[in-house]
């Protein structure tokens, strides 16, 4: 009986070695239709959620290169990418209980929660009801006016009040219409939503886009009327005003919008203030003002400081205008200078020239310390000054001759200035940055008051010594550094919507409307311009170099030509001087980190980004365990390619429904088209190769077909013991019985996809792919299990195949002797060669697993294989 079983054996063995079998076993056959929609319809669920999939992985990486702080953006952005996100992962959700019915609903649940905390997050930062609206006035005059009042009259006003009601300081007289007479504006006029709504829809890294957002928001607000509450208490409180200053009044209406002048985001020049205003002009100069807000260089600002447009709200003051004899800007610490010294900007007329940069001034230096001394004056010719018309509005005059290079301040008139500063200094506890001016009786004004921005000291990079030779020279550093870059010259407003990443930006004047290039900028230079002026102000907030004063840049200077700013020496140099990178203005320093909209998205990210979900074979990958919306994309992702992978295998193949393919192989392949496979209908029982138009198939039995199998290899008598005990005692590797391992060359094909299961000798493979132009959607899957040895030699071949494949990129998984490898998202190329690698596996690895004992037989089909495949890759059929 032992002799007979042996026999039996062997003659199995070698009848399962050598002889191809005579054809497919019987099967339980399906209808080929429901089989062909059940294909379709698992495989577009499968595609929405992949695609679902890298959507939601590139918003999360926007995320997080946005809480790197180094980017701008708003709350629009927060808003509209939560939102995508959520949608994206509950696609995922919904598609792959789609590919696999009631299996996974437990994801909903789990996604639900996720939601939930992002959202309670989200409307933590909406604006509040404005039913308590009735208990806040809509106008406040501005004695009653102090820092606690700044979320009704904005920063700039609730200062102004400080100094005149807590310091005694002369300032306008006035009223404020407040912040919660603009929401009543916006309310009444149905705007809150249509602001969003275009806000939303615009890509703020399109200048063009958001140009013309800017626009569409202003007319809105420009075409709507102000609400008939408001207009009555501002009537109110103009005529108390004419009752204590006489029946012709002018006004300067001021903007004070809430975050304006706070420390770190000034708005220095960014909204509008509309001087000389008559009173029948009120409420028209009250829209331009709070249209401002949503200006094109306000809105690039905010971008760029992480403002929330949620939090969005202006009020104006309304000052009796002040017929300026002269005035200025007093900065309280000296940007660069001796920290013992305060800096004093002064023109002739309104101080409009100084803070806008369009006009020449003088310059004094003081102490900061009483006795109040002046160290150093310079007197420049200032031809030009801003007047007062006689009924509205301003106008730029000529100075006489006689006055042109005197002092637009006395002696006496600059320490009594200093003395007041230094007072307004100690006062807020921080150096300030203050506009000014002497009225026709000789009495100092103060029209406003902010936080200085900080500026570098010394140890700072830009202090190294440039070399190279220079074109130009003089003017004033306003922001400190070194920058290389081309030339842009900044003439019309047109031109801010095509400034280029990088440029050195040349202007004649330092005009507050170029802040919203600074983003994009290197540095800046300017023929004219003052080191107080808003410009300036941004410029050292952006941290952009920048010279102001400096004569013949219009003329000298060619569009496009790369020049180096040494802003510290005040110097333009040819070329990019070696050793220098380029300095891009928007994107120095952890710029939004801190601001109210990075601290949101710190607080949502959590809840979207990390992924604590990685291994697939951990009991804890399952749908309780994922805490993120990345977890849940994960578990997804993983999960679906097992699912679409298990199509394959999980049908019953209807022969009757496939056809055999021609070939000169020695074997036998049925191919079912699902969907496309084949180019034209196909009559009979035969499909010949040139009649298949899958692609996936193709590149397959092109490696399967490179190179001819040369049998198998020689096999020594202990490697043959191992093999017969293994034939004698397990009945499965019998191909006349039913068992898992019965032949199966099977190919299920559409245009696109490709699913192959295959008996070779003893072993069993299985390969799926889904290959296309759509290139994260690509993946190919690879099983192999079984052999006719010991389990040890199956395994050693296991390994064999798996070092080839991670080679190729492939990721792999082993269980004993059994193989799993996948590899996704590449190019249709490089799948097609991944393809072709596994044809030629499929076929060559046939009883290999009989000599995996001995090592150097082991090394030489290893150096084969290396070779063929290194040839199969340069797309040589050997």
């Amino acid at each position: 009986m032992a002799i007979k079983g042996l026999i039996t054996a062997i003659k199995r063995l070698t009848r399962s070695i050598f002889s191809p079998s005579d054809g497919p076993s019987s099967h339980n056959f399906q209808n080929i239709k429901e089989l062909r929609l059940t294909f379709q319809s698992r495989y577009l669920a499968f595609r929405r959620l992949i695609a679902a999939n890298n959507r939601a992985l590139t918003l999360m990486t926007d995320m997080e290169e946005k809480l790197r702080g180094t980017r701008p953006f708003g709350m629009s952005y927060i808003k509209a990418t939560c939102t995508e996100i959520t949608t994206q992962v509950y696609t995922m959700v919904q598609n792959l209980n789609l590919l696999a019915p009631g299996k996974y609903g437990e994801l909903f649940d789990t996604f639900e929660s996720i939601r939930q905390k992002i959202q309670k997050e989200l409307d933590s930062t909406e604006l509040n009801s404005l039913s308590d609206g009735a208990s806040r006035p809509l106008v406040m005059d501005l004695t009653d006016v102090s820092s606690d009042h700044a979320d009704l009259v904005g920063p700039k006003m609730a200062n102004l009040g400080e100094l005149k009601n807590r310091l005694g300081i002369l300032v306008p007289e006035g009223f404020v219409i407040t912040t919660e007479a603009f929401r009543l504006f916006i309310e009444e006029s149905g705007l809150h939503e249509e602001i969003a709504r275009i806000i939303q829809s615009a890509d703020r890294n399109d200048m063009d886009d958001l140009y013309r957002m800017s626009t569409r928001v202003q007319k809105a607000i420009l075409d709507s009327p102000v609400p008939e509450q408001v207009k009555l208490e501002v009537e109110r409180h103009l005529e108390g005003m004419k009752e204590k200053m006489g029946p012709s009044i002018r006004l300067a209406m001021r903007s004070s919008a809430i975050g304006e002048d706070s420390k770190g985001v000034s708005f220095a020049g960014q909204y509008r203030s509309v001087l000389n205003v008559s009173e029948d002009f009120v409420f028209n100069a009250y829209k331009e003002v709070i249209s401002s807000l949503y200006n094109l260089t306000a809105i690039t600002y905010r971008y760029r400081h992480g403002i929330l447009e949620e939090g969005l709200a202006m009020a104006v003051g309304c000052l009796a205008m002040v017929d300026a004899v002269s005035g200025g800007v007093l900065y309280t610490l000296h940007p660069f200078g001796n920290e013992d010294v305060l800096l004093i900007n002064s023109t002739w007329g309104l101080p409009k020239a100084v803070v806008d940069g369009t006009g020449r001034f003088d310059e004094f230096i003081v102490t900061r310390k009483r006795p109040y001394r002046i160290i150093e004056k310079q007197i420049r010719d200032k031809d030009r000054k801003v007047m007062c018309l006689p009924d509205e509005g301003i106008c730029r005059v000529k100075v006489v001759e006689t006055e042109r290079m005197e002092p637009s301040l006395t002696d006496e008139q600059i320490t009594d200035l200093a003395c007041m500063a230094m007072k307004v200094d100690e006062h807020f506890g921080e150096p300030q940055d203050i506009e000014w001016a002497v009225d026709r009786k000789g009495r100092l004004v103060f029209l406003q008051t902010r936080p200085l921005q900080s500026i570098p000291k010394s140890g700072s990079d830009w202090e190294a010594k440039v070399e190279g030779t220079v074109i130009l020279q003089g003017g004033n550093t306003v922001s400190p550094g070194v920058a290389s870059g081309p030339v842009f010259f900044l003439k019309r407003y047109a031109d801010l919507l095509r400034v280029p990443e990088g440029a050195v930006l040349v202007a004649a004047q330092a005009l507050p409307v170029w802040a919203s290039a600074l983003q994009r900028a290197a540095a800046i230079v300017t023929e004219e311009g003052s080191i107080v002026g808003h410009l300036a102000h941004v410029a050292r907030e952006f941290n952009v170099p920048a010279v102001f004063g400096i004569s013949g840049v219009m003329e000298i200077l060619k569009e496009g030509q790369t020049v180096t700013v040494d802003a510290h020496r005040c110097q333009i140099l040819e070329g990019e001087q070696e050793g220098m990178a380029v300095h891009v203005g928007g994107a120095t320093g952890a710029l939004m980190t801190g601001t109210p909209v990075h601290n949101l998205l710190s607080r949502i990210a959590p809840s979207i980004i990390p992924l604590t979900l990685l291994d697939p074979d951990s009991p804890h990958f399952h749908p309780k365990h994922c805490k993120t919306y990345h977890d849940i994309t994960r578990f997804c992702h993983e999960k679906a390619v097992v699912e679409m992978f298990s199509f394959g295998t999980d049908q019953t193949f209807p022969q009757k429904s496939a056809k055999r393919l021609v070939t000169d192989v020695p074997m036998q392949f049925w191919i079912l088209d699902l969907d496309g496979g084949f180019g034209e209908d196909v009559e009979g029982s035969y499909v010949s190769l040139d009649q298949i138009v899958c692609k996936p198939m193709i590149a397959l039995w092109e490696g399967m077909t490179a190179v001819p199998w040369q049998g198998p290899p020689p096999v020594d008598t202990q490697g043959f013991m191992a093999i017969l005990y293994e034939a004698t005692m397990n009945p499965h590797l019998d191909p006349g019985l039913s068992s898992p391992y019965s032949v199966k060359n099977y190919f299920m094909i559409s245009r696109d996809y490709c699913s192959l299961q295959s008996r070779f000798g003893f072993h069993f493979s299985t390969v799926e792919a889904y290959v296309s132009e759509r290139t994260k959607e690509n993946y190919v899957s690879f099983r192999f299990k079984g052999g006719a040895a010991d389990l040890k030699r199956r395994v050693m071949r296991a390994l064999f195949i798996q070092d080839i494949l991670e080679d190729y990129g492939f990721n792999t998984r082993m269980v004993e002797d059994s193989l799993e490898a996948r590899i996704e998202a590449y190019s249709e190329d490089i799948m097609f060669g991944r393809l072709r690698i596994l044809g030629y596996i499929i076929i060559h690895t046939r009883q290999l697993d009989m000599i995996m004992t001995d090592l150097s037989s082991v090394d030489q089909y290893r150096q084969r294989f290396l070779r063929d495949l290194k040839e199969l890759e340069r797309g040589r059929t050997l």
